[in-house]
């Protein structure tokens, strides 16, 4: 272990002076830090992924007091080149890295910490020749970008992953989305974050409704390592489904996928940036942050829903099913699509004039009591059934949030396998004797959520994760006044709704659910998007699917 010995260094405490001794030194050297045309900067890599950057004074010496710090697990990508710096124009034997890093900086107005673009270039001159000058450039980039690699949480039953490098990626965006900016944010924001992490993209550009659906369900996915959405939550819910109608459907669903927060509800963007900082983040600041999750190229398994309607459709949804007051406001709002995510606002308190009843009949299977032990199955088992187990948590009180303890790995179905839902039995026959059916037929608005959010500031279930193999059943019943329902949605902005106490508002972590209506009213909606109002009941499968997050 190399020790750090500074010279001309102004006084330490004990404590930093420990720690400096006791993280090992990888690379250290001289370089310029451009735009100045003569070595200034004594540079420093630690096996601790950190870059110390110490400006040199006027005499030359060896250290001075002027030092910053970069953190190489802010870091999305670095690369060496050899080029004549415009301020060294007769210096042909120079060579160079430059590392882009996006640390997370707390602004004044905001208790969020949004993320800030920092780029450096080293100047590498030391050789008259250009070949060694080259080498030490590159031997500095593949360490920086070895450190900056993140690790892969190490959590039983759950396995994460890591993009290779570089990657091709395709990306789907819809240019109407959102309050129309999807296209311009990609080009400006976007791309110039891809090309520093050595990211190459395909883009597509949809053109009418269920576009993304019938292209990935055709297109030859081998070509690319991560399939991206750039739009609302709408067009993800595109993709799945058409992956999901694949004859290869079992090995594509696999693929990771991405989305790059472009619409008006950004609800698993939101929720992804929750599961990571548990900050509140909107517009570029969310898109900025999802990008760079892209870049550092961390996936994580998701669970889906497979949701099954009176008129035989099989449907999977990521996000949320809803019937009521809910979804007319998602739907209603429609019209207010440029206003962003600003839209829901005022829908809400437009259908809150004329606060509609729906009649109905609700039932669910709970989450049932944690295995003592449960079953686990290595990576890539495979079985024909359904991939369920009995391996979770429940609570006695619907009102409280449920933390749901990480399942084990999921089996997945063979090839040749319909997806099962075992859970389940045909809309015509009664729910099994096992389920919880409500006795109340009268409601005001019914969600299943996967997700923590049903919107960028709508922070519907705190408990939810990624893979917590539950489905989050909300449903508020006949008689809630409109000022409670205002209440409601201002504590939703801080998850704290349920505080509230609420006797109309129930909470309760289920694996299956099914949704009768007595009376065409209202819209149903699966990730924001418009079903037919008619009977509906769908089951968690869980880990099915991968989405890049953060670590």
């Amino acid at each position: 272990m190399r020790k750090m010995e500074p010279q001309g260094e102004p006084p330490k405490g004990q404590g930093q002076e420990e720690e400096e001794e006791e993280e090992e030194v990888l690379l250290s050297g001289t370089f310029c830090l451009l735009p100045a045309p003569e070595p200034n900067c004594a540079l420093t890599l630690t096996r601790g992924a950190q870059l110390r950057m110490r400006r040199l004074d006027s005499n030359s010496a060896p250290w001075s007091s002027s030092c910053s710090l970069l953190s190489l697990s802010d870091c999305i990508g670095c690369y060496a080149f050899q080029s004549c710096c415009p301020h060294r124009r007769r210096d042909s034997a120079s060579a160079y890295f430059t590392l882009f890093c996006y640390p997370a900086k707390k602004a004044a107005a905001s208790s969020c910490c949004s993320r800030q673009r920092v780029a450096r270039t080293f100047g590498v001159s030391a050789s008259p020749g250009a070949e060694e000058n080259r080498r030490v450039a590159e031997t500095w980039a593949r360490q920086i970008r070895q450190l900056a690699t993140p690790r892969t949480p190490a959590l039983e039953g759950v396995m994460y992953g890591l993009l290779p490098r570089p990657c091709q990626v395709l990306v789907l965006l819809n240019p109407q989305s959102g309050s129309g900016r999807a296209l311009h944010l990609f080009k400006s924001q976007v791309q110039p974050m891809l090309k520093e992490a050595n990211i190459g993209f395909d883009m597509f550009v949809t053109e009418k409704h269920n576009h993304a659906w019938d292209l990935v369900r055709e297109e030859d996915m081998s070509r690319w390592d991560v399939l991206v959405a750039m739009a609302g939550d709408g067009l993800l819910y595109e993709m799945i489904n058409g992956l999901m109608e694949r004859p290869d459907w079992r090995s594509v669903i696999q693929k990771p996928l991405c989305i790059l927060p472009g619409g008006s509800g950004n609800a698993l963007a939101a929720s992804l940036n929750h599961y990571v900082t548990k900050g509140n983040f909107v517009k570029e600041e969310l898109l900025m942050n999802c990008t760079y999750f892209l870049c550092k190229g961390l996936h994580a398994p998701m669970d889906l829903v497979s949701l099954r309607t009176a008129s035989g459709k099989r449907l999977f949804s990521f996000l949320s099913f809803g019937w009521g007051f809910v979804s007319d406001v998602d739907i209603a709002s429609e019209r207010y699509r440029k206003l962003g995510s600003a839209r829901f606002t005022v829908g809400t308190f437009q259908l809150l004039t004329s606060l509609q009843v729906y009649k109905g009949r609700l039932a669910y299977l709970p989450v049932e009591e944690q295995s003592p032990t449960p079953i686990s199955f290595p990576p890539g088992a495979q079985n024909c059934s359904s991939a369920q187990d009995t391996t979770q948590p429940s609570s006695n009180n619907s009102k409280s949030p449920v933390h749901i303890l990480p399942p084990s790995v999921p089996s997945l179905p063979s090839e040749d396998c319909v997806l099962e839902d075992s859970l389940l039995v045909p809309l015509e026959q009664p729910v099994p004797s096992h389920w919880t059916v409500v006795p109340e037929e009268e409601f005001v608005s019914i969600v299943a959520i996967l997700q923590s959010h049903l919107g960028a500031d709508l922070l519907l279930a705190p408990p939810a994760k990624l893979y917590d193999d539950a489905i989050h059943l909300f449903y508020l019943t006949a008689g809630v006044s409109r000022m409670a329902m205002v209440k409601f949605f201002m504590a939703m902005d801080k998850g704290t709704h349920l505080a509230l106490n609420n006797p109309h508002l129930h909470y309760v972590p289920v694996k299956a659910f099914r949704v009768e209506p007595l009376e065409h009213k209202g819209f149903m909606t699966v990730d924001g998007e418009v079903l037919a109002c008619e009977a509906v009941q769908g089951q968690i499968h869980r880990q099915l699917a991968r989405i890049i997050t953060g670590s």
